[in-house]
């Protein structure tokens, strides 16, 4: 475990926020200013310590010494991994605050100085930021406990790389009299230091299909024998996906990737069986809930017509996040009053990308933003790349739209 910095220590020490003229917000700005070196600190230590879905034990427990050095109560192994940090216990109302701890199994080739130290794994989708975003958020309204007006709840989640360790914090109590939440992830092509805000749809939903079509074998020379199920697959992707374009509202869209086929014994022999794993994407909570029924329906017409069997699992996986209107209008508050016009990026189109914070959002209202973490003048490599990286100076401002946007609804909540 570490010791806090000084960075926050002399802060305590010297208590510069006593100045009357200073608002909420100023005194945020000054304290996220004064702990930035610490929090670049941070995120190079976390990156050059990957640790893959489920197995985020010594990132569990570096997050849980950063928060008990700054008076958070901390608590442990919830969600497997997972680490809640509580500010004002027993207040209402309580507000929640969502990072996400896990990597990729990805060989990381940035050269940067604190690259992965894990040999296949790196934090490519910026779960190192998240958690140092966090943290960071954390440092800043500790110091304002006093006069905090209601409850902070830090949640630091495992395994959203593999869409369940949302599923594992909600199971263990992680959403208990929580009223709101509040989540970030970066965004490469968004510049530094500006903030994505999107009302409504942010992502899709997402839903793993695992498909077996069963055929007959033969020899390769004479198909007409057999009943072929590597060609039978073929008609089921070809069939899907035309079908998509054809029985689907263009408004409410689609995404159906098959990214894995496997089958066959033998180049000359016809093969008897095929499985076919892949992903499905909508937007649409109507079109989420007939897609099983689609599929299916068209597998097995297609499987019908030229003799071949099938097995069909569809799992549901996650939910759209739809951001509150009344939170994102916090949040998008906050970016206009500490950067003005140009801080703020309205997002006008929603991400076919997935992400388990809407599990949070089936027991509280919430909202997710977009970090810019894009570098200016050079190349920003898109997420899950192995030459990922970000722009440090982001750090600083994820902090401040965390704390404040926090700190605004609590004392909205107040006033209401």
């Amino acid at each position: 475990m570490f010791a806090l910095s000084s960075h926050l220590s002399d802060t305590r020490e010297r208590r510069p926020f006593g100045v009357t003229n200073l608002t909420m917000l100023d005194r945020i700005q000054r304290l996220a200013k004064e702990i930035a070196p610490r929090l670049i600190e941070i995120r190079r230590h976390i990156h050059s310590h990957p640790e893959l879905s489920g197995h985020e034990y010594q990132t569990a427990t570096y997050v849980a010494g950063v928060l008990s050095s700054c008076g958070v109560q901390v608590r442990e192994g919830v969600g497997k991994t997972g680490v809640i940090g509580e500010l004002g216990t027993h207040q209402q109302p309580r507000v929640a605050i969502r990072t996400d701890m896990d990597a990729l199994p990805i060989t990381e080739r940035t050269g940067l100085p604190f690259a992965s130290r894990n040999p296949g794994v790196m934090h490519a989708c910026g779960h190192d930021v998240h958690t140092t975003l966090g943290l960071g958020t954390a440092m800043v309204l500790s110091q304002f406990l006093d006069e905090l007006p209601g409850a902070v709840r830090f949640i630091f989640q495992p395994a959203e790389e593999i869409a369940q360790g949302a599923h594992w914090m909600v199971a263990e109590g992680a959403m208990a009299e929580v009223d709101a939440i509040f989540g970030v992830h970066v965004f490469p092509s968004i510049p530094s230091p500006i903030v994505g805000v999107r009302y409504g749809a942010l992502t899709a939903a997402a839903d793993d299909l695992e498909l077996t079509i069963t055929g007959e074998s033969g020899h390769g020379a004479r198909p007409y024998e057999a009943v072929d199920a590597i060609w039978i697959a073929a008609q089921v992707i070809t069939t899907l996906q035309q079908a998509i374009s054809r029985t689907h509202n263009p408004l409410r869209p689609v995404v159906l990737t098959i990214g894995k086929i496997q089958g066959g014994r033998a180049p000359n022999a016809i093969a008897d069986s095929v499985q076919l794993l892949g992903t499905v994407r909508s937007l649409h909570p109507e079109t989420h809930r007939e897609l099983p029924d689609w599929i299916e329906n068209i597998v097995a017409g297609v499987c019908k017509t030229y003799g071949a069997g099938y097995e069909m699992n569809y799992r549901r996986l996650v939910p759209s996040v739809f951001n509150d209107t009344a939170l994102t209008q916090i949040v998008e508050s906050t970016v206009r009053q500490a950067w003005g016009e140009t801080g703020m990026q309205l997002l006008m189109e929603p991400s076919l990308g997935a992400e388990d914070f809407s599990v949070y959002l089936d027991h509280a209202p919430g909202t997710m933003f977009r970090l810019g973490v894009g570098h200016a003048n050079q190349r920003n490599y898109a997420l899950h790349h192995p030459q990922f990286d970000i722009d440090e100076k982001a750090i600083m401002t994820g902090v401040i739209t965390l704390a404040y946007s926090a700190w605004q609804y609590l004392s909205r909540w107040q006033t209401d």
